[in-house]
């Protein structure tokens, strides 16, 4: 089921979410949800805040980077089947010399910025199965799962940019609270008449 996004401004977006275990209520299901509508919003990440929930779970899918002819054949077979639940998720090591990379949320439509993120990180998490993982990513798979995982502790990607840039963008964020854009999703703005 495709479920409506949040939208910037709502206050779910700021909440650090909590654990889970893994009697979650219906917890299959609402991945299957989130990477329906990750997919059908064509986005390459969805974190539970964004659907309304303040818990630690994210879903990503980089399969659409995989055809990027500027990153390395083995990056792009890495991201071709790059699709992965993460539960309760810890980052414990960010590594390397920050990079800047265009980023954008679907809470946050019609907003793109360079954001500046360390290459490589080591992530604890639990997969839909509840199987714990320690991993290292790299490259696009890490910026993916660092934005996601931002969702997860109450942070968007706009707080990471400058305060020029955020004055720049501050009528963009207003009417996304306001519900005055037009994403070719389904989407819950905070402001908006009979929301």
């Amino acid at each position: 089921m495709i479920l409506p996004i949040v939208g910037y401004g709502d206050p779910v977006l700021r909440k650090e979410g909590i654990e889970i275990a893994k009697d979650y209520p219906n917890l299959q299901e609402l991945i299957e949800n989130m990477f329906q509508t990750m997919e059908n919003a064509s986005g390459v990440g969805l974190a539970a805040p964004q659907i309304g929930l303040a818990i630690r779970l994210f879903v990503i899918d980089c399969s659409p980077f995989g055809e990027d002819e500027d990153l390395s054949e083995e990056e792009r077979n890495l991201l071709k089947t790059f699709r992965k639940t993460f539960i309760n998720a810890k980052i414990t090591k960010e590594e390397g010399e920050e990079w800047a990379f265009n980023e954008g949320c679907l809470s946050i439509p019609n907003v793109r910025e360079d954001v500046m993120r360390k290459p490589i990180i080591t992530i604890e998490y639990f997969n839909e199965n509840f199987e714990k993982f320690t991993e290292v990513y790299d490259g696009f798979a890490a910026r993916v799962i660092q934005h996601e995982y931002d969702h997860i502790q109450g942070i968007l990607f706009t707080d990471k940019i400058s305060t020029l840039k955020k004055k720049l963008n501050a009528k963009r964020l207003q009417n996304i609270m306001d519900g005055k854009v037009h994403p070719d999703y389904k989407m819950k703005f905070i402001n908006k008449k009979g929301r």
